[in-house]
């Protein structure tokens, strides 16, 4: 019998405690608390990311009723509704955000080898963005319309391993583009983005910066050809060459020459156009590199259906970013474990498991490794039918 730490406590483990001690002292978020720590306020945000609480006071009933074990979870402070809620309100959600690129970084480290669908040795991320909608009358901080409100999550996704390495949370009303102003490129990766992020003038950084970038073009696009190559149009191209703008102003912002390779995708019917500052990859490889920015809809999509960001349990501006952040950290790290562990499970069924397992004392890696579909149990021919 495992006589150990819980499940959440071994979860919690693999943990940097000392970086998140390092982001709390930077902006004083232990000035003036007697009793409730930010690693309390974190340890019970996780909880309820993990166990899918639905509110406050769920969060605080669950946690009480199982009071004994508390200290051994790692609490320290007293639970309550209103005691987390102020929390939530009051201490800098900067907090939650370094501690969050924190562990990215040590995510990112471990995924870096993860094999990738196309022959590119570089990184490849994906840039976009989901709004999170909102009550106007609860938050009226981030109205975007007449009669909603909604915040943004602009994230640059890391296609090796689904990681986020670059999150910046707005309200819906920022435009999208306005994120490439805060992005530092890396030298020689690849951006994979939408027709919503074409600026002329913010992709020329990408040139300058030596980062390459693939991106839809508008139907507008006016430019005139210097060279076409040959392409095997068996493959779905119709045409790759090489450009050079010729409207003033995006003439003006972008100089240099770009690459337009035109696909035509059968399944869908449609014919898809793509730039790119990258003259050296094939260019049936430029269109399935735009194929793979689909990770991040789907990543979207996962988090919003598995993480508690669609129902928030304050509606500040700084609860909200706090409980985005704090459930961001709990899908890396779930990531993170399942990578440590050597698990060839889904993180979906990875955190299923952690829900209902949170207070056992059982090894983690027990409880995770044995994961198996039911398979009832065959028939045995001795025993007698009750109906014919």
């Amino acid at each position: 019998m495992h006589v150990g730490k819980p499940v959440f406590a071994q979860l919690i483990d693999f943990l940097p405690i000392h970086a998140f001690r390092k982001c709390a002292q930077r902006y004083n978020g232990q000035s003036l608390v007697r009793r409730f720590s930010c690693w309390d306020q974190f340890l019970c945000m996780a909880f309820a990311q993990l166990t899918y609480r639905e509110s406050l006071r769920d969060i605080e009933v669950c946690l009480r009723a199982v009071q004994g074990k508390l200290y051994h979870l790692g609490f320290r402070g007293h639970i309550a509704r209103s005691t987390l809620a102020d929390a939530n309100e009051q201490r800098d959600y900067r907090i939650f955000a370094d501690f969050a690129q924190v562990v990215i970084h040590q995510a990112q480290k471990l995924y870096a080898d993860e094999p990738f669908d196309l022959d590119i040795d570089e990184t490849v991320y994906a840039l976009d963005a989901t709004i999170i909608d909102l009550c106007l009358s609860l938050f009226p901080w981030a109205r975007f319309r007449r009669t909603k409100a909604g915040v943004k999550l602009h994230t640059l996704l890391d296609l090796r391993g689904n990681i986020p390495s670059f999150i910046r949370i707005t309200t819906a009303i920022i435009h999208d583009v306005n994120v490439l102003d805060e992005l530092i490129s890396e030298p020689g990766a690849y951006y994979v983005m939408d027709r919503g992020y074409l600026d002329y003038a913010r992709l020329y950084r990408f040139e300058q910066e030596h980062a390459f970038f693939v991106i839809r073009a508008k139907s507008n696009l006016h430019c005139h050809r210097l060279y076409s190559h040959a392409v095997d149009r068996t493959t779905g191209l119709i045409c790759d060459q090489t450009i050079v703008l010729d409207g003033y102003y995006s003439g003006k912002d972008y100089p240099a020459k770009l690459r337009r390779v035109c696909y035509f995708d059968s399944e869908k019917n449609r014919r898809l156009t793509f730039l790119t500052n990258n003259f050296t990859l094939p260019a049936i490889t430029i269109a399935k590199l735009y194929r793979h920015r689909w990770q991040i809809e789907l990543f979207f999509k996962w988090i919003k259906q598995h993480l508690r960001i669609k129902a928030f349990y304050g509606t500040t501006s700084n609860a909200v970013n706090t409980q985005i952040w704090i459930a961001i950290t709990v899908y890396v790290l779930v990531a993170l474990v399942k990578k440590r562990l050597g698990l060839k499970t889904d993180l979906y069924t990875i955190l299923q498991v952690l829900s209902v397992t949170c207070f056992e004392k059982t090894p983690i890696l027990q409880a995770l490794a044995k994961v198996d579909k039911y398979t009832p149990e065959p028939d045995s021919y001795n025993q007698l039918q009750l109906f014919n």
